[in-house]
């Protein structure tokens, strides 16, 4: 047998071998975080605790969602949040993100101060996501260019009621609208589809009752009494109810003097997220939240998961950690979100928002998804929700 290589053989041999080339570092994809800190009220009943870190909860799963794809292609993800207690700091905490780099930012603002903040001559070049923001007017006159929206608009949940309600011919409607600007947008954005699908307003009511102690031993009765006698003498199918602050909607239902099921903030939901649903592989997402934070995931973790996963989205597919690159291909033909709703999700050019499927829940049943089957569109049949792009008041 002929003898092995010497020492000193082996020894030149690894002297004359390439290096390894070195590991090359991972590009960086920064991420902002902008929220105000809600102010909690106490729940009417303690069934439901407020959830706490509501919002950025849902952002740091999409995070660890981003890490994973993004492992592969040598991206790291980075979320700087900012979550601040009033309008002052939120502006504040906005001027140091810009001045610091930041131009992808994901905000859990109210309209007011979310205008404010795209307003910045420092955002001038930012791309904001509105995560949690339902109002309409953020969607037509008050719209910025450098901002997209992802939960659904008002004017898109209306119209998926609107829909359900006539496909069931449950088409008399009774409207209680309760006493704060969020209701009155509410109802108006009912009023709206009420029109545009063929649903009769039957009455239009607003709601006035103050309980009082609803605590004390005879505190249903008086409850009881007072929705029997808001409802007497009324003929409709359904009462649908804008009640954004949680005031009086659940004591509505069972009360009323005819037997009529109950819709809106209450009773059947249009939302983005329920807790009930589990269709399209839903389920991990509900089970992976849960063990995250300990609580169901709400629509408003939902909405920063999406802002979250769709950066994550343009900047994975358009293989650029550049800011202005991934806003562009956010706006772009080529942008899809999977996002557990049954369709890939693309942004309106018209108005920057999310396209997408709204779920129908109580709380422990989905009913339905809207759009309903039927309701078709030349381009897609989820813009037969919300605002169309021949109706569209923004001027981008």
């Amino acid at each position: 047998m002929p003898a092995g290589p010497g020492p000193t053989a082996l020894l030149l041999a690894l002297l004359l071998a390439p290096l390894p080339a070195a590991a090359v570092e991972p590009v960086t994809v920064g991420i902002g975080y902008l929220a105000l800190a809600p102010k909690r009220v106490a729940p009417q009943v303690t069934l439901d605790p407020p959830p706490a870190e509501e919002g950025v909860q849902g952002a740091r799963m999409a995070l660890a969602d981003n890490q994973t794809t993004g492992r592969f292609l040598n991206q790291n993800f980075n979320l700087h949040e900012s979550v601040q207690p009033d309008a002052d700091a939120v502006l504040a905490a906005a001027r140091a993100m810009l001045a610091g780099g930041e131009r992808v930012i994901v905000t859990d603002l109210p309209a007011p101060l979310l205008l404010q903040v795209a307003d910045l001559p420092e955002a001038r070049d930012a791309t904001l996501l509105d995560a949690t923001a339902e109002d309409d007017r953020l969607r037509g006159p008050d719209c910025r260019a450098r901002v997209l929206h992802l939960l659904p608009s008002r004017a898109m949940l209306a119209d998926a009621l609107a829909q359900y309600l006539a496909v069931k011919r449950w088409r008399n409607v009774l409207l209680v609208q309760g006493p704060h600007d969020a209701d009155r947008d509410y109802a108006d954005a009912l009023r709206r589809s009420a029109r545009k699908f063929q649903l009769r307003i039957a009455a239009d009511k607003p709601w006035t009752f103050q309980p009082g102690a609803q605590r004390t031993d005879t505190g249903h009765v008086s409850v009881g009494a007072e929705v029997a006698r808001f409802t007497q003498g009324l003929s409709y199918d359904v009462l649908v109810v804008a009640d954004t602050e949680n005031e009086f909607g659940d004591d509505l239902a069972y009360r009323t003097t005819d037997p009529r099921p109950v819709a809106g903030t209450h009773g059947l939901v249009p939302a983005a997220w329920a807790r009930p649903f589990e269709q399209w592989g839903s389920t991990q997402l509900q089970a992976r939240f849960q063990k995250q934070a300990g609580r169901p995931m709400t629509p408003r973790d939902f909405g920063a998961w999406m802002a979250v996963r769709a950066v994550g989205e343009a900047a994975t597919r358009g293989a650029t950690s550049d800011p202005a690159a991934i806003g562009a291909f956010l706006r772009g033909p080529k942008f899809e979100l999977a996002a557990f709703k049954g369709s890939r999700l693309t942004f309106r050019a018209w108005d920057g928002q999310l396209r997408q499927p709204v779920l129908l829940a109580d709380a422990h049943s989905l009913v339905s998804v809207s759009p309903q089957p039927g309701y078709l569109h030349q381009f897609s049949e989820l813009d037969t929700l919300g605002i169309d792009q021949p109706e569209t008041t923004c001027k981008l």
